[in-house]
Parts: C-alpha cells; sequence; structure tokens
C-alpha cells in the first residue's frame, strides 16, 4: 500500500509579483498557513527592504520562518530545509494545509526535491581566497571543477558560488546529484507579471518603501554592528542603500540600482522556475482557487 503523502501548495514567481497578498486570501479560503520562502525574510531587522509582510497584512494566518536568524551570520540552505520540514510537521498535524510561498528558487527546492546538501564545515581561509575572483571567474572555476553542479546554479549569486566551489575543493569530488522523490504531494502555482508591467510596481515598491523608511533600517542594521560588506552581500535594496551611504553613490544611482538589480533578479528567478515544468502558471484568482479545490479534494 503506497504511503499517503502531506499535501502542500506552493506560491512561487519573481519579485514584486503579489504572491504575499494572493497567499493570505488562499490561506484564508483553504484553512492554510503560510511558510515563507525568502532567503532575505528570515534575518530579523531586514523587514522594509526585503518585503517582509506585516502583522495587519497577515489577517490572522499564521506565518512561519520570518525573523528567525541573526544577519551577522550566514543561514544556510540546510538550516532552512530543516526548520521548513518542522513547520510543515506542525501544519499538517493542526490539519491545516502547509503553504510555501516566496521567491528563493533553491529554498523552495530543497523541500520538494528533498535536496540533499553535502555537509561541509565553511572553511573560511578557502573562503577568503575565492572571495578575491570576480563572480564571472567563480563560475568559470566551477565550470572546471564540476560542469554538472555548474549546468543548475545561478552563475550570478556570488555566495552560493563560492559554497559550491567550497564543498567540491574540500570534497575533491563533484556535487553528489542533489534531487531525490519528493515526500510531499504537490501542487506548485506561479505568478508572473508581463515586464513592462513588472518594472512599473517595481519603481512604486522603491518609493513607498523609502517612504516606509527603508535607509533608516539600513542604518539601524549599521549600528547593531553588521558589516558594510555583509549588507552589501544581501543585495538589491541593501547593497545599494549601503554604497549609498558610503557615498558610493549619489542618492539617484541608489534609485536607480535598486530599480535595475531587482529587474534582474526577476529575470533570474524566471529562468530557475521556467525549469520545472510542473508549475501550474497562474492567469487569475478564480482559476487559482479552483486548482487548489481540486488538489484538495
Amino acid at each position: 500500500m503506497s504511503k499517503i503523502l502531506p499535501k502542500i501548495i506552493v506560491i512561487l514567481g519573481p519579485t514584486a509579483t503579489g504572491k504575499t497578498a494572493l497567499s493570505v486570501k488562499l490561506a484564508r479560503k483553504f484553512s492554510g498557513e503560510i511558510i515563507s520562502a525568502d532567503s532575505r525574510q528570515v534575518y530579523q531587522g531586514m523587514d522594509i527592504g526585503s518585503g517582509k509582510i506585516t502583522k495587519k497584512e497577515m489577517k490572522g494566518i499564521s506565518h512561519h520562518l520570518l525573523s528567525i536568524a541573526n544577519p551577522k551570520r550566514r543561514f544556510s540552505v540546510a538550516e532552512y530545509k530543516k526548520l521548513a520540514q518542522k513547520a510543515i510537521q506542525t501544519i499538517t498535524k493542526n490539519n491545516k494545509i502547509p503553504f510555501l510561498v516566496g521567491g528563493t528558487g533553491f529554498y523552495i527546492s530543497s523541500l520538494v526535491d528533498d535536496i540533499q546538501i553535502p555537509k561541509v564545515k565553511p572553511n573560511w581561509s578557502l573562503r577568503s581566497g575565492l572571495e578575491k575572483k570576480t563572480t564571472k571567474e567563480l563560475f568559470l572555476l566551477l565550470k572546471k571543477k564540476d560542469k554538472q553542479r555548474a549546468k543548475s546554479i545561478d552563475k550570478n549569486n556570488r555566495r552560493r558560488l563560492i559554497r559550491a566551489l567550497e564543498i567540491v575543493m574540500t570534497t575533491k569530488q563533484p556535487i553528489p546529484p542533489l534531487k531525490s522523490k519528493s515526500q510531499y504531494d504537490l501542487l506548485i502555482i506561479g505568478i508572473k507579471k508581463p515586464d513592462s508591467e513588472l518594472k512599473k510596481v517595481i519603481e512604486k515598491r522603491i518609493k513607498q518603501r523609502l517612504k516606509k523608511g527603508m535607509i533608516a533600517e539600513v542604518k539601524n542594521l549599521r549600528k547593531s554592528r553588521i558589516s558594510w560588506k555583509r549588507l552589501e552581500e544581501f543585495g538589491l535594496e541593501y547593497k545599494c542603500i549601503a554604497q549609498y551611504l558610503q557615498n558610493k553613490i549619489s542618492y539617484q544611482e541608489m534609485i536607480d540600482g535598486i530599480q535595475k538589480e531587482s529587474e534582474q533578479y526577476a529575470k533570474r528567478q524566471m529562468t530557475w522556475f521556467k525549469k520545472d515544468k510542473r508549475v501550474y502558471w497562474i492567469k487569475n484568482q478564480e482559476q487559482t482557487e479552483k486548482l487548489i479545490g481540486d488538489f484538495l479534494k
């Protein structure tokens, strides 16, 4: 007799496509709780710049894996996976439906594809040497040492490239096949917007976040002794604001930088998500509700 797998609904898509608001509506309708799959929203004190949902916006729906890590230290995918699995167990025990919501492709894959992450401890001297290389050099080095991993990695993500090289260079072996059979019964829903519309939404969002105090948020993170280098590692808003506060760029260059980086990030996210043929790209809420209703029967 085949084992009955826990049902999970995944809502994914690029930045600024409205995943947060839609997931709350759906969780309310289908008795769900939300697990965040966002690599910056896991950090404490990174609220405005990461677009973290507010208590009011939650509308009474429980949210998991928000503000659980100290931004001074790196929070790994392995840590995320472990905590997300625990959250899924808790939610299903309470007869609720887990909604996994976010735009960090590797966080989502770690769970839905049960990615096996090699247990290799950080090697700080090796990392320090790799940090001196450009992102392109890191990618080419990985391609040389592990062709398969180079095919699936985001070649613009320095942190992931350095971690992959650290594993390969420490074990002196290619990274083993990452994916195994999913432990869950999945419905994966994707949200996307045309580029022209997304550009306008990002533009509007930057203005709103600056109004809410995004620059003050970065100043507070800096006051809590987070280095400029670490702030820049978070990318997008945090990177550009950190550069502005160090007088490396002007106020307008900061705004233009956030816009450009957000658009490029959205494109990289879409490249990742498009590879997954299980995703139902939705047109409207009505269609989404029907998909979920049929899935939960």
